[in-house]
This record gives C-alpha cells, sequence and structure tokens, in this order.
C-alpha cells in the first residue's frame, strides 16, 4: 500500500532531506585516500543527533531473521554494490569507488540518499561509471512527474545506462519512503512487466536509485547478510535522492552534493 503524505509531512521531509544532504556532502569531502570507514560513520551519527534526528539505517532490520544493521552509513567499495555496513572500520585506497548510501529519521519521517565518490586516481572507466549512473539517475527523475507511470523511470534509466555496455541492477530497487526506510511503490531501474502499472501522485516520497554495473547485472551477498557485491566481481556505482510529488509537481528533497 502506498503511503501518500501530507503538506505538513512533505515540510518536514524537506527540512531533514537539507540536513542529510548537508552532512553527505561533508562526507564527500572527507572521502580521502586513508580515511577510515568508521570515522565517517561517527560523524556522520554525530551530525544527525546534533541537528534533531536520528539514523534510519542503524538497528534496521529487513526481516526478524536477519541481524540488525550495524552503522549509520552504508559504506561500499569497488565491487560492492550497497549496504556494506561501515563497521568493523576499513580503510579507504586510493583508487576506491566510494558508495556513501546515508539515511536519516528527522521528525519521525525518513529521507535516504547516496552518492559516488572517486577517491584520489581512479581509471577512465570507472569516472565513466560514475558519470552515467548519475546522469541516469537524473533522467529518471525527470520521468517523475505528476500523472506519469512509475515505469518510465526504470525504462529511462536502463536504456541510458545501456547506450554506455552497462547493466542496471534487477535484484535491487528504488521504493518509496517517509513513515518508514522501505515503502511501496517498487521503483525497478528496468522495466519489469510484471509489476502492476503505477501512476505518480500528489502525496508520493519517493527515493529514485540506480545501481549499476560495469559487467554482469547479477549481484550476491557476503556472509555478513547485508553487503551485496557484484557476481563477476567488477565494479558497481550507485546514486540516490529523495523526491516529493507537490502541488507544485516534482521536488528534490535531498539535494545531490556539488562537489561529487
Amino acid at each position: 500500500m502506498i503511503l501518500f503524505k501530507t503538506t505538513e509531512e512533505i515540510e518536514a521531509i524537506r527540512e531533514g532531506g537539507a540536513i542529510l544532504s548537508r552532512i553527505l556532502t561533508e562526507l564527500v569531502a572527507m572521502a580521502k585516500p586513508g580515511v577510515m570507514t568508521g570515522d565517517l560513520d561517527a560523524y556522520a551519527e554525530q551530525q544527525m543527533r546534533a541537528a534533531g534526528g536520528e539514523p534510519s539505517f542503524k538497528g534496521y532490520r529487513t526481516s526478524p531473521n536477519v541481524r540488525p544493521f550495524p552503522s549509520t552509513v552504508c559504506i561500499s567499495l569497488n565491487h560492492e554494490v550497497v549496504h556494506a555496513p561501515a563497521t568493523p572500520s576499513r580503510a579507504v585506497a586510493d583508487g576506491d569507488l566510494l558508495k556513501l548510501d546515508i539515511g536519516l529519521r528527522y521528525k519521525g519521517l525518513c529521507t535516504d540518499m547516496a552518492v559516488t565518490v572517486a577517491v584520489g586516481k581512479v581509471s577512465e572507466q570507472s569516472l565513466e561509471l560514475i558519470r552515467v549512473t548519475k546522469q541516469s539517475m537524473l533522467l529518471g527523475i525527470e520521468k517523475a512527474q505528476p500523472g506519469a507511470w512509475i515505469s518510465e523511470i526504470g525504462k529511462t534509466v536502463d536504456k541510458y545506462v545501456r547506450r554506455f555496455g552497462f547493466s542496471t541492477v534487477k535484484d535491487l530497487v528504488g521504493h518509496g519512503v517517509g513513515k518508514h526506510v522501505h515503502e511501496d511503490p517498487r521503483i525497478p531501474n528496468y522495466f519489469d512487466p510484471e509489476l502492476d502499472p503505477v501512476r505518480i501522485k500528489k502525496g508520493m516520497v519517493l527515493a529514485i536509485e540506480p545501481m549499476v554495473n560495469i559487467g554482469t547485472d547479477e549481484v550476491r551477498y557476503l556472509a555478513d547478510e547485508w553487503t551485496i557485491v557484484t557476481a563477476d566481481k567488477k565494479l558497481s556505482a550507485h546514486f540516490e535522492v529523495t523526491i516529493a510529488i507537490t502541488d507544485k509537481g516534482m521536488e528534490i528533497m535531498t539535494p545531490v552534493p556539488t562537489n561529487v
């Protein structure tokens, strides 16, 4: 069931999104060779709590049988697609592709966003992967207008990504967000004919998040039950923003950091 948000709830999400975007921008600036993932995580949590919010990922469970997520930020490296815990802490190295996926609960409502950062000197292919992933997200967002179909977002993302010989991850999708970390509707980054068609309407709050691989779209879970990696161990990139549909149309709630 899709949970539509009131004007007042969207205003709180807008406020929380601005806080989250500011924190993520600061994490990007800290993303240098030698930085520890645990230090990035501790900084993010401290900033969230100082702003009157709290981490929405820390302690999160996908089911009662899965251990709670242990950190504030998902910090995934290179062929890790998403959901790698920031702890135990690891050193970020020159040449890494660093994915920072971060969620905030503010005034009881959640926002969610992610970027991929090139740490130090990386290959031209890595830079292209980052650029294509970010641009595919921006193109998908353009399709998220009142009255349009959710499926148009994924069609647009996948078409653009395939132009460059990359692949969109099929096992992981964007989603509704706000009252919970994950809500309906599912927002695949490709066209899924098995999903019921959903029109975009006022009051929806959506997380648009392409995950793009250099090689196969297939992914695997690691033994920690959280980290998801590419099946062929080739690089992956991830970008995400939270948007809302208001009287004025589509609005980005978590502005993309200008330093990526």
